[in-house]
């Protein structure tokens, strides 16, 4: 299951009925439930693709867990191959951190606004600002001691 952003939020699919629901930036470490069912959703666990800047933006300076952000392009060899890394560290995350990924080649913006000169480049946010960054492809396990600060 993918989950998606938008401008207040993060949309998670119900495991249950299958609705749509908006969990916002800012609660995204507490379990919420469906709008419909009432069932409990799960934390986002699954990377999640930057469409829009101000999306981004939203999300780092609310996110009351750390933002792993993964800036990678579709035709970048190392960046494929850390892909299922990422799905697997996101998969571990257990909401103590979230993963987006930003495509540099379809939002070269982002890329040059955060000074990414090779890709793989990884970031984590916290707080509303950077707290560290690395480049080149990584496993999973590092990548979780990575976004957990360690």
């Amino acid at each position: 299951m993918k989950h998606k952003l938008d401008a207040r939020g993060v949309i998670i699919r119900c495991s249950e009925c299958d609705t749509s629901n908006r969990v916002p930036f800012a609660r995204l470490n507490t379990a919420g439930t469906c709008g419909s069912c009432k069932a409990t959703l799960p934390l986002p666990h699954a990377p999640m693709d930057v469409r829009d800047g101000a999306h981004f933006d939203a999300l780092v300076a609310a996110s009351p867990v750390p933002v792993l952000v993964d800036f990678w392009a579709p035709w970048c060899g190392p960046c494929l191959s850390v892909a299922p890394e990422l799905e697997r560290a996101a998969a571990a995350s257990r909401g103590e951190f979230l993963v987006v990924k930003i495509d540099t080649q379809a939002h070269p913006g982002l890329g040059a606004r955060f000074g990414v000169r090779a890709i793989p480049t990884m970031a984590v946010f916290e707080g509303g600002a950077e707290r560290d960054r690395r480049q080149g492809a990584i496993p999973a396990h590092q990548i979780e001691q990575f976004a957990r600060g360690r």
